[in-house]
């Protein structure tokens, strides 16, 4: 009998009514192509991957949130549920998932329990038996388990490999999957690129609204609020990739402001430029858009100045960004447009390319200009053996990835400008960096916060694709909060066929 995990039938995940439908196939293909990537190395091996637990909150009987699958799992199996485990025979390509045997009184908080063939019809997966199977299965199959096990280089954490009763009597590997799995997550399929664009386009819905709801006198976290009250409603989106990052005034300058030392709880003002973070998540797949923008609805000059700056690396970036171009460069581009906008304001003087090489631009932006974007927000594969090692120069030692770009990638370009005290007394008491300041116009801008204009972005066979939807110009940025842009000029059904407002028939093109 055929796997059916190999080719499954029709099926989908959705969250219903207008939601996206993200069909098996995904995780199938995914699967297929890890097999096949496995081939010359590991034959005769089963990938085994243990997926996410719950996690208790402290001592009590509650747990951290709503569960999210851990990503790898994810990305072979497309399982939702905790405590499972899955393998896959890269010879016969047959896949197994092993899932929780639950007590039956479970039932009477869970509703009724899975059996082990709604499971197989669920997620397309032929082979499923309970966890307390996974030994005797793996015995009889008998071949040696390739687990993972690998630092990623974004957090410096340790993946988890798969561990069970037992596994010290196998012949276990786990060297050979992180670097093969983590490659392949990079570039993405055609499966995984529209859910992408769902929930870019559902992230850039949300952010429009935002930009209309928040005003002077709202608190930040209401803006928070409105985020993500819009995606769960329009794009069913439960959860969101990352902590939402709402800065109004001074607080734009902090980088990961939004933590539960600063719960973006500080009073909108009448001037305040905005600077949110935010970014939906879909059954896994990350958005991840900033937008700034003025509370008040009109930016002043200086506010012009700065954003009209960091729009313009970020556009330089858009413009000579495609496959075969290192994305070191176009951090240097980025930076080098961003220091010649900073000067013909006023704010800097001298020679760009010597204010480069002295460091001046990473007091303006301390990080790297972006990040490759999948399961992760911060995505798996930037830095992997054969692959470009991480720079050490200071300002490009903070890039997430080096690599260059190749066809089918997605990232964000996220080019900012910030005023960030510490940095500029830095500057300021350094021959080599005050030299190029103009003290008198950078006290100007002192308590000014920051801008930052992030886009999400796919790598085409000859450029990228912008996925993100929102204004951008300080013109339409003004227009469209002042209600003087339909939202029609957002909106295209055909290409992103999302909206719960749109002909049913549309959404699953």
């Amino acid at each position: 009998m055929p796997d059916k995990s190999s080719n499954p039938e029709k099926k989908f995940f959705s969250m219903g009514a207008h939601t996206l439908s993200v069909p098996l196939d995904l995780f199938a293909l995914n699967r297929r192509r890890l097999i096949e990537a496995l081939k010359e190395k590991a034959l005769d091996s089963i990938v085994l991957l243990q997926g996410g637990d719950e996690v208790p909150f402290y001592d009590t009987d509650t747990t951290y949130n709503i569960f999210r699958q851990e990503s790898y799992f994810m990305w072979t199996f497309g399982v939702t549920h905790a405590g499972c485990y899955g393998a896959v025979d890269v010879k016969t390509g047959n896949t197994y998932l092993f899932v929780p045997r639950l007590p039956e009184e479970y039932a009477v908080w869970m509703g009724p329990l899975l059996q082990l063939n709604d499971f197989s019809s669920k997620y397309g997966i032929s082979h499923v038996y309970y966890v307390d199977e996974l030994k005797g299965i793996l015995e009889k199959l008998g071949r040696k388990i390739l687990t993972l096990k690998g630092v990623n280089s974004d957090s410096g954490l340790t993946a988890k490999p798969a561990t069970f009763e037992g596994i010290d009597e196998f012949t276990v590997d786990d060297a050979t999957l992180l670097p093969i799995i983590a490659n392949l997550r990079v570039y993405k399929t055609e499966h995984e690129i529209r859910v992408i664009r769902y929930v870019v386009a559902v992230s850039s819905y949300a952010h429009r609204q935002v930009m209309k709801f928040v005003k002077p006198g709202k608190y930040e976290f209401e803006g928070e609020a409105k985020f993500l009250a819009e995606c769960y409603e329009k794009g069913g989106c439960r959860h969101v990739s990352y902590t939402c990052i709402c800065g109004s005034g001074v607080n734009g300058a902090i980088l990961h402001y939004g933590h539960a030392g600063a719960p973006n709880n500080t009073r909108i003002k009448d001037g305040d430029l905005c600077l949110f973070d935010m970014g939906a998540n879909y059954f896994g797949y990350a958005a991840d858009i900033t937008c700034t923008f003025p509370a008040n609805g009109k930016f002043t000059q200086d506010q012009k100045l700065i954003y009209e700056a960091v729009l313009k690396s970020n556009r330089s970036v858009h413009k000579a960004a495609k496959p075969g171009v290192s994305w070191v460069d176009m951090h240097i581009l980025a930076n080098k447009t961003l220091l010649e906008e900073l000067k013909n304001g006023g704010l800097l003087q001298g020679d760009v390319n010597e204010m480069y090489e002295a460091g001046v631009a990473a007091i303006f932006q301390p990080h790297g200009l972006g990040h490759l974007m999948g399961l992760d927000v911060h995505d798996v594969g930037a830095y992997l053996k054969g692959q470009p090692e991480k720079p050490t120069k200071p300002g490009l030692d903070k890039l997430r990835t080096a690599r260059v770009l190749e066809k089918d990638m997605v990232l964000t370009i996220e080019p900012g400008c910030y005023f960030i005290a510490s940095l500029l007394d830095k500057a300021l008491s350094d021959p080599s960096l005050k030299t190029f300041l103009v003290p008198e116009v950078i006290e100007r801008f002192r308590n000014f916060g920051g801008v930052r204009i992030e886009d999400n972005i796919l790598v085409t066979a000859d450029g990228v694709e912008d996925l993100t939807i929102v204004p951008r110009s300080v013109e339409d940025i003004e227009d469209w909060i002042a209600g003087k842009v339909d939202e029609q000029k957002y909106f295209d059904a055909q290409r992103l066929f999302i909206w719960w407002h749109t002909d049913p028939s549309r959404l699953h093109m």
